[in-house]
């Protein structure tokens, strides 16, 4: 592994993180970072390189974009219905992305900033290479959640280096985050610190965006691999044999039921920044074990 917790900590979550970008057609793929006057202030932020200066969609964009959007998205569709039909079964040619429906007008089809801040504030020491127009090609960067800060590693694609530590944060610098569903794969969240100062990233997962907003609003019952039993360590020490290479360190959680649930995030070849999650439910004795209502 590139990076492990320190001996006071336990790892609550890892994901693929960087800024997002816009999913409205005037906005598309494009982002700002943005004061609460509405001012562009990348120019302002220290250490920051350059950067593209993004501008707000004309007719012809958004239509040759929807376009695009379209050739991405029904061909796929297409495919797997010829596929379907043909007696196959389940999506060979990939699922069809989908979104949610806009929550924030202003900051999601008027304008699309990923970062909100005043001088002064948090948002604004966030790591540049968070951009992925500014970022070095073949760098990923990653968000990590302990049981005491908030880090940002980087990574350099195809190597097995120590992780770049690019920022962290105490806990308590972190007011909260909400998963934003009108994204790609409804995978964006906002981060927001304690200042009211904010970042909005996309996450490669559905499932982190919403797991990230659990743990801090304190609703998700983690825990560390010393609170498992000598069964559900050994059941999972086999369940980590078997993943595939470039696996991340597990997290582990106790559900409504009482089961545990066990998962690690595996990188996938389909697209960047984009992850799957590999998981098990352990009964007491680290027996499989099925979810209850309300467990999931």
């Amino acid at each position: 592994m590139d990076w492990y917790p320190g001996a006071d900590e336990d790892l609550l979550l890892r994901t693929p993180a960087r800024f997002a970008s816009g999913l409205a057609a005037p906005v598309a793929g494009c982002r700002w970072f943005r004061d609460p006057r509405r001012d562009d202030i990348q120019g302002e932020l220290p250490g920051w390189p350059p950067g593209p200066v993004h501008t707000l969609r004309g007719t012809g964009d958004r239509v040759a974009r929807r376009t695009g959007r379209a050739l991405a998205f029904g061909i796929p569709l297409l495919a797997n219905l010829v596929a379907n039909i043909a007696g196959a079964s389940g999506s060979p040619f990939g699922s069809v992305p989908t979104t949610g429906t806009p929550e924030e007008r202003e900051n999601e089809i008027d304008d699309f900033p990923v970062m909100w801040a005043a001088p002064g504030t948090l948002a604004r020491t966030t790591p540049w290479q968070l951009d992925p127009d500014r970022r070095p090609e073949g760098y990923t960067t990653d968000l990590v959640l302990t049981s005491r800060r908030l880090l940002f590693l980087g990574t350099r694609t195809g190597t097995i280096a120590k992780a770049d530590v690019l920022a962290e944060y105490p806990r308590e610098a972190l007011a909260g985050a909400r998963r934003m569903r009108f994204s790609e794969v409804e995978a964006d969240v906002k981060l927001t610190f304690e200042d009211g100062s904010w970042i909005r990233l996309f996450t490669g997962n559905p499932d982190s965006a919403k797991r990230l907003a659990k743990v801090l609003e304190g609703t998700v019952d983690a825990l560390r691999e010393s609170d498992l039993t000598p069964g559900q360590r050994d059941r999972v020490t086999r369940f980590l044999a078997a993943l595939p290479a470039g696996a991340q360190l597990p997290t582990f959680r106790r559900l409504s039921s009482g089961i545990v649930l066990a998962e690690a995030r595996v990188p996938v070849k389909a697209g960047k920044d984009l992850h799957e999650t590999h998981s098990i439910l352990m009964g007491p004795s680290g027996e499989p074990a099925k979810p209850q209502p309300g467990d999931l």
